[in-house]
């Protein structure tokens, strides 16, 4: 039973990384973020190849949800949004990494934004400059 689980998770990480280019560049969006609009039109405006990813309508898996938390080097308290109403709301001061995680999952509203990622790196661009380390 472990055996497939992990084969399941395997080729869903397989699935999400094929047809990414070196060159190309995922952002997680979020259209009513300010910061994210800004992050897309930096990204549209020096014509890079851009997937995007709303994530709040095409919710990440775990699997997905791990795999950028290594490139980003983070841990799940490092990327979610503590300021958010609904971090205060679901009691998470407190919460072990793997809770954070699974919160993050149920409510990607926590996932802090906008997340850029190329090949094997990503970066939370905020501040909009920070964008240029990936690129």
């Amino acid at each position: 039973m472990a055996v497939n689980l992990f084969a399941q998770d395997l080729k869903a990480m397989i699935q999400y990384i094929k047809g990414f280019s070196l060159s190309t560049i995922e952002i997680w969006h979020n259209n009513r973020c300010s910061k994210s609009r800004a992050a897309f039109n930096y990204l549209k405006e020096h014509d890079y190849s851009i997937v995007v990813r709303e994530y709040l309508k095409e919710l990440p898996s775990r699997e997905e949800l791990q795999l950028v938390l290594t490139k980003l080097n983070s841990k799940p308290s490092e990327i979610i949004r503590k300021k958010e109403k609904l971090f205060r709301e679901l009691n998470l001061k407190d919460a072990s990494e793997e809770e954070l995680l699974e919160a993050m999952i149920k409510h990607p509203k926590l996932i802090e934004r906008p997340i850029v990622v190329r090949a094997d790196r990503a970066i939370i661009a905020r501040p909009l400059e920070l964008i240029e380390e990936i690129l």
